[in-house]
């Protein structure tokens, strides 16, 4: 059995700067990932969205190569997140189960596409993570709406908050190809069936769905948020134009008995 992980180790990894510096062989490479090939059956694969998964490597081996990754990282993480997976390379016949995967055509393709789905399991926890907290904190707000009548947000953090999920949508826009087949699978019928059975056991497509359904909650609310808080600057608009309206008509009638 080989093992698989894959960790999450920062909002994004610099993928130009960490090719020039690692020069182990590299199997394939674009802007937004790396796979690299260091043995037979031994692995890395590195994305832009900030994660690092390994074949066959020793926690020793993984916990030396993500050191090496940290001065490409942006924003590491504090808590990494992570998923074990295993690989029968030398099967009778092909099967995949929860955890594990048989296959009796391995190959460094097939490897690429059982690292590729582990990775994008990560990064779906991980975004599901950042908006479960976006969830908590506006349902935060309509609760306190609810009880006081009152929103207690200002124009600047709403701002702040509506920029967040903007940026976590379009994040996960570019980062994630669930409903995408690596160019591979495209002309490979054993390479297409093996990413597709992957992808339900990993229930990917669900699981992004679920993402992209609460990220919508949040934007809704968010967008209700703004129009109350424009609401509330224009009606105290409307009272200073008033009190500055009555403050010009008591000097008047002041500047007349006065006179």
């Amino acid at each position: 059995m080989l093992p698989v992980v894959a960790y999450q180790v920062a909002d994004s990894i610099d993928i130009k700067g960490f090719r020039q510096a690692f020069t182990a062989h590299l199997h394939h490479g674009d802007a937004d990932e790396l796979f690299f090939v260091i043995g037979p059956e031994k692995c890395i694969y590195v994305f832009k969205y900030g994660i690092a998964c390994f074949l066959a490597h020793s926690e020793t081996e993984v916990s030396a190569f993500l050191q090496l990754l940290v001065p490409f990282c942006r924003n590491p993480t504090e808590k990494r997140l992570s998923e074990d997976f295993l690989v029968e390379p030398h099967a009778e016949s092909d099967s995949s189960g929860y955890n594990k995967v048989e296959l009796r055509n391995a190959s460094i393709d097939a490897f690429r596409i059982i690292m590729l789905n582990v990775s994008q399991s990560v990064a779906l926890d991980f975004y599901n993570e950042q908006t479960d907290e976006l969830l908590k904190e506006t349902n935060h707000y309509t609760q306190s709406l609810e009880r006081n009548g009152k929103l207690g947000l200002s124009g600047q953090s709403l701002k702040r908050k509506i920029g967040r999920t903007l940026n976590l949508k379009n994040r996960i826009a570019e980062n994630l190809y669930i409903f995408d087949a690596p160019d591979e699978t495209w002309e490979n019928e054993y390479l297409n069936g093996l990413d597709q059975g992957l992808k339900r056991n990993f229930d990917l497509q669900s699981r992004y769905r679920s993402i992209q359904e609460d990220l919508a909650i949040v934007k809704e609310n968010l967008e209700l948020f703004k129009d109350l808080l424009q609401d509330r600057n224009s009606t105290m608009l409307e009272w200073i134009i008033i009190l500055l309206i009555l403050v010009e008509v008591v000097n008047i009638f002041a500047e007349k008995i006065f006179k």
